[in-house]
């Protein structure tokens, strides 16, 4: 029996390794060779499910993505709420992965499944008296806003030094960060997720 069609050797199996191996070795360690040594196989077997790298990539962050529970608000859950939980869940599914918001935000294309999801939660909005075309730019405006915030925490975390930087004392600068405040962590994705979702708030009641 040739090694492509060896038993559980399975598209699911591909992406779960290459997720494996992608929090050990980072992106640019992942390769399709690595992929197969990993699995006990020559590349060529995995091409039997894979025409590229690319596609490899793609399933990664389609997988990253339904990780997170796409669908449409619970029973009793406001759109708000919802909104919430669901760019929370996005950040924890893309955070949970070495380079994860990177994989994502490059992803060339996703199957139909993940769309007719997508679709749903559109459907969901227009329910609760969304146009259409709010409901599309809200949910991609938070979607592009995680993938950013969790770019730049994936990129903070990955370097060992930080080059100390002098303030001035009486600076709102010094003060905001006296203050505890800062550019990454929990409170201040919250707090970019809440001004979107004032903002929809506000555009919601226009458009009505």
């Amino acid at each position: 029996m040739c090694a492509a069609n060896r038993p559980g050797l399975t598209m699911q199996l591909l992406i779960e390794t290459a997720l494996r191996l992608l929090d050990e070795v980072g992106l640019e360690g992942l390769t399709v060779r690595r992929l197969a040594a990993e699995l006990g196989v020559q590349s060529p077997a995995l091409y039997w499910h894979i025409r590229t790298k690319q596609e490899l990539l793609d399933g990664m962050a389609e997988h990253m993505i339904l990780a997170a529970g796409m669908g449409p608000p619970e029973d009793g859950e406001t759109w708000q709420e919802w909104l919430a939980r669901r760019a929370r869940a996005y950040r924890k599914s893309l955070l949970a992965h070495r380079d994860g918001a990177r994989i994502v935000a490059n992803a060339a294309w996703l199957s139909p499944q993940t769309i007719k999801l997508f679709n749903d939660e559109l459907s969901a909005m227009v329910d609760r008296g969304f146009p259409a075309d709010l409901a599309l730019r809200t949910i991609t405006a938070l979607s592009q806003y995680t993938n950013g915030f969790v770019l730049q925490e994936q990129a903070a975390s990955s370097k060992d030094r930080k080059r100390p930087v002098e303030l001035d004392s009486s600076g709102p600068l010094f003060v905001a960060i006296r203050e505890g405040a800062s550019t990454i962590g929990d409170d201040a994705f919250d707090h970019g997720v809440q001004v979107i979702i004032d903002g929809t708030a506000l555009a919601l009641k226009k458009s009505g």
